[in-house]
C-alpha cells in the first residue's frame, strides 16, 4: 500500500484532524457528533435547522459546499481551492458562534418545503419508537415552535469543539486555518431503543414491494453479506423470477458497533405473492448456509478495488470522523484488506443466521409474513387506561378513554376481543395540538391515540385536563387544519396507527384488487355514461319512441350508470393511493 494513501491524525485549535495526501482539489469537512436521534419528537428538526443557519452566510460560491444531518452526525463538507476551503470552515464556525437568526423563520419554511418532497423511512420507527434512531421517520414538527433561544441553546450544547473532528484530503493541510468553536465534551451516542417485543417481525404497508432491515455486528463479514444478499436477491428476482426491476441490499454503520443491513425489492400488484416468497427464500437459503464462493469472491473484489483505488484514504475519511467521534478503533486499509482476505462463507452464514434474529421485514398492505416465521409487529398496547369514555359519533363501536395517568382508544378486534392503543402521559413523546381542540398523542412506542372532539364529543374542560397533563416540552402547536382528520384504523382493528402526517385521513390503504376494481369500475361507468348522455339528448327526435319511453329509458340508463360507477366511488371515499 502506498504510505502516501495512509490517514494521519493531528489537532487544528484544538479539534481532531484527519488528514490524507490526495491529488486535485482539496477536500475537508467538519463533524459534529449530533444528530436527530438526539432531538426529541416535539421538538425535531432542531439540528436540521442548526445546519441551514450557519451556512446561509456562505452564499452563492464557485466552489462545492454544502451540509447534511444524519441520525447521529451532522457534517458541513468542501469542496476547492486551499483559499475557498479556509473561508468555508472558518465562515461556519463564526456562523455557529452568532447564528444570523434574521433568517430564522425563513428557514423554517425552507425546512417545511424540503420536507414536502422527503419520502421519510418506515422501518426505523417500527423498530425504535418515537425516540432516539426512529426520529428520522417523523416530519420535523419542532421547527415551527423554535426560538432563537431554543436554538442556541442547542448550538452551546452540541457543535462545541470537544464534540467535533476535522477531515482534509489534498496535497497538505490548509495554511492559516483557525476553527473557533467554544469548549465542550464529546457526546456519546444516542441510546438504542426497541418497540419491537419480539423479532424477526414484520407490519404491512405500501404497495412498493418488500423491505427490510437488520441489525448485525459492524464487521466486514456483515459488510460482504450485505453484498452477497444483493447478488442473490438480484438473481432470484429479476434474472430468473422476472418478479422485481429493482433488488437492492446497502450496509450502514450505526458507529456503535453494530450496523444496519437494508434489503428492497419492488413489485407490481400482481407480482408482490411472488416476490414477498422470492424475497423470504433467498433469505432462507443464506440462514442455511447456501452461499456461494463465486458470489462471496465477486463480493470480495468489488470492496477491494474500492480500497486499492487512488482516492480511496480520503474517501474514507467523512466515515473515520464519525467512528473517531464515536471512539471507534481506526483500521488502515491495509488491515482492512487482511479482514477481507479471511471471510469465507462460512463467516457469512454466521452472519445471516444473525440477520434473521434481527430482522424487521415490511409486506405490502393486504399481506403477511407470519407463515415465514416472523411475528406481527405490535399495533396495539396491552392494557387501556381507565377514565371518563367517549363513544365514537360514527357508532363502529370504538371508544376514546380519557384518565388519569393517559389516554386510551379502544375498538372490536376481528377475532372478537377488545383492542387498545394507549398513550400514558409520561411517555408521551410529542402532542400535536390545533386551534380547534383536536390533539394527537404520540407514545414513545410510535403507537398513537387522537383526542378529537368532533369525533367523540370531547368537551372543552376535558381537553384542557390532556393539556395540562402533557408535559410542556413535548406540545407541538400547529396552524388551523382544512379538515378534521379520524385515527386511522390499525390492521387489528384496534384505531391505533404508527404515526406519520398530521394530516392524514380516515382512509385505508387502497390494495391492488381495489385499484383494478376502481380502474374496470371507471371505464364502464364512462362507457355507460356515453351511452346516457346519447339517450338523453338525441333520444327525443327518434320518431319511433314516445316522451315517455324516451324518459324511461334514459332514466334507467342513468341510473345504469351510476349503478357501475357506485364501486369506484366507494372505493375512493374509503381508501388511498399510497
Amino acid at each position: 500500500m502506498n504510505p502516501q494513501a495512509a490517514v494521519r491524525l493531528t489537532e487544528t485549535d484544538g479539534i481532531p484532524t484527519l488528514f490524507a495526501q490526495a491529488a486535485g482539489p482539496m477536500r475537508a469537512g467538519l463533524v459534529f457528533r449530533v444528530g436527530v436521534a438526539d432531538e426529541t419528537l416535539a421538538r425535531g428538526g432542531v439540528t436540521h435547522l442548526v445546519e441551514h443557519l450557519a451556512l446561509h452566510r456562505q452564499g452563492l460560491a464557485d466552489y462545492h459546499f454544502n451540509g447534511a444531518t444524519k441520525a447521529a452526525f451532522t457534517h458541513f463538507h468542501v469542496e476547492g481551492a486551499e483559499h475557498e476551503v479556509v473561508t468555508y470552515l472558518q465562515g461556519v464556525c463564526d456562523s455557529l458562534a452568532a447564528l444570523p437568526m434574521e433568517r430564522l423563520e425563513t428557514e423554517k419554511e425552507i425546512l417545511r418545503t424540503e420536507e414536502s418532497r422527503r419520502e421519510a423511512p418506515q422501518l426505523p420507527l417500527w423498530r425504535y419508537g418515537a425516540q432516539g434512531y426512529g426520529l428520522v421517520s417523523y416530519p420535523e414538527w419542532g421547527v415551527r415552535n423554535l426560538g432563537p433561544q431554543d436554538v442556541e441553546a442547542w448550538v452551546r450544547n452540541w457543535f462545541t469543539q470537544g464534540n467535533a473532528v476535522l477531515w482534509v484530503a489534498g496535497e497538505r493541510l490548509p495554511a492559516g486555518l483557525t476553527l473557533k468553536l467554544p469548549a465542550g465534551p464529546r457526546r456519546s451516542l444516542p441510546a438504542v431503543t426497541s418497540a419491537l417485543p419480539a423479532t424477526p417481525a414484520y407490519f404491512s404497508d405500501g404497495t412498493g414491494g418488500v423491505l427490510l432491515d437488520a441489525v448485525v455486528a459492524d464487521s466486514t463479514a456483515a459488510r460482504l453479506y450485505a453484498g452477497v444478499l444483493e447478488r442473490e436477491l438480484s438473481r432470484a428476482l429479476r434474472q430468473e423470477g422476472g418478479f422485481s426491476y429493482t433488488a437492492a441490499a446497502e450496509y450502514t454503520a450505526r458507529r456503535d458497533g453494530f450496523a444496519v443491513v437494508t434489503a428492497f425489492a419492488d413489485a407490481l400488484p400482481a407480482k408482490q405473492d411472488a416476490v414477498l416468497g422470492g424475497f423470504v427464500d433467498v433469505l432462507a437459503a443464506l440462514r442455511a448456509g447456501r452461499i456461494g464462493q463465486g458470489d462471496l469472491d465477486a463480493v470480495r473484489t468489488r470492496a477491494d478495488s474500492a480500497l486499492t483505488a487512488p482516492d480511496a484514504a480520503a474517501l474514507r475519511l467523512p466515515g473515520a470522523a464519525e467512528d473517531l467521534l464515536a471512539g471507534r478503533p481506526s483500521r488502515t486499509l491495509d488491515e482492512l484488506r487482511a479482514e477481507l482476505r479471511e471471510v469465507t462463507p462460512e463467516h457469512l452464514h454466521r452472519v445471516a443466521v444473525e440477520a434473521e434474529g434481527t430482522a424487521l421485514m415490511q409486506v405490502p398492505s393486504g399481506h403477511r409474513a407470519d407463515w415465514a416465521g416472523y411475528t406481527a409487529a405490535p399495533t396495539s398496547s396491552s392494557y387501556a387506561v381507565t377514565g371518563r369514555r367517549f363513544a365514537s359519533k360514527s357508532r363502529d363501536g370504538s371508544a376514546l378513554t380519557v384518565g388519569a395517568e393517559g389516554v386510551s382508544v379502544t375498538a372490536g378486534a376481528q377475532d372478537g376481543t377488545e383492542c387498545a392503543a394507549t398513550v400514558p402521559y409520561r411517555a408521551c413523546a410529542a402532542m400535536l395540538s390545533w386551534p380547534d381542540g383536536g390533539r394527537r398523542l404520540i407514545g414513545t412506542d410510535g403507537l398513537v391515540v387522537d383526542v378529537e372532539p368532533g369525533l367523540y364529543g370531547v368537551d372543552a374542560h376535558t381537553v384542557a385536563t390532556v393539556d395540562a397533563a402533557v408535559p410542556p416540552t413535548a406540545v407541538v402547536w400547529l396552524p388551523p387544519r382544512e379538515r378534521t382528520p379520524a385515527p386511522e384504523p390499525a390492521p387489528d382493528g384496534s384505531g391505533a396507527t404508527r404515526a406519520g402526517s398530521p394530516e392524514r385521513a380516515t382512509a385505508t390503504r387502497r390494495t391492488g384488487l381495489q385499484t383494478a376494481a376502481l380502474v374496470v369500475s371507471a371505464l364502464f361507468g364512462a362507457l355507460f355514461g356515453f351511452l346516457a348522455l346519447s339517450v338523453t339528448a338525441f333520444g327525443a327526435d327518434e320518431p319511433d319512441t314516445s316522451t315517455g319511453e324516451w324518459v324511461a329509458i334514459a332514466g334507467f340508463m342513468w341510473g345504469l350508470t351510476g349503478l357501475v360507477t357506485w364501486p369506484a366511488v366507494r372505493i375512493l371515499r374509503r381508501t388511498r393511493r399510497v
